[in-house]
């Protein structure tokens, strides 16, 4: 028995349509993939190292249709090259919203800071603890666009460049009556 070569994605399914959403009503070729369907593929392409050549090979217990072969070529590759223009869209969109978040940080933060230097330097514990709060509370109004333009956009990238890398992998379909 021979091994699987490394970036093989196998999906043994019983019929073609076990592949599709059957909500969506589109044409074979633009359907959606379904949703367990999708999550097997992606998880796998996971487990493969990054430089590993994906390679997705679908094996089907149904009769040959040599209209199926192309059909699932064709959606497989769509779907995921559908999937990462979604995910650049919403990676733009995190970005718009991190620049957003960080104008308003900004102006949160410079309103504290000059609502703290109103604030008496008197000793006191009250004074003393409004002055402070104001600081800390400033500088929590940047949590958010720290967060997202370090952090968050990086799942986003890492996903978007495995959509790319499954709409653009071989896809071998084989029929097992």
């Amino acid at each position: 028995m021979s091994l699987p070569s490394p970036g093989l994605i196998e999906l043994r399914i019983g019929h073609v349509g076990q592949l599709f959403n059957t909500l969506d009503t589109s044409p074979f070729h633009e359907r959606d993939l379904d949703h367990d369907a999708e999550e097997f593929i992606v998880g796998w392409a996971r487990e493969h190292d990054d430089g590993a050549q994906l390679h997705i090979k679908v094996i089907l217990r149904q009769e040959f249709a040599p209209s199926t072969t192309g059909l699932i070529q064709e959606s497989i590759r769509h779907y995921f090259s559908y999937r990462a223009k979604v995910t650049r869209s919403d990676l733009q969109e995190l970005f718009r919203e991190g620049r957003t978040t960080l104008a308003i940080g900004i102006v949160f933060l410079a309103l504290t800071l000059a609502l703290r230097s109103v604030v008496p330097s008197e000793p006191g514990v009250v004074n003393t603890w409004i002055r402070e709060g104001l600081t800390i509370c400033g500088w929590v109004g940047l949590w958010k666009p720290i967060d997202i333009l370090l952090y968050r956009w990086w799942p986003l990238q890492r996903l978007r460049g495995l959509q790319k890398r499954l709409a653009s992998c071989p896809v071998e379909v084989i029929f097992e009556s």
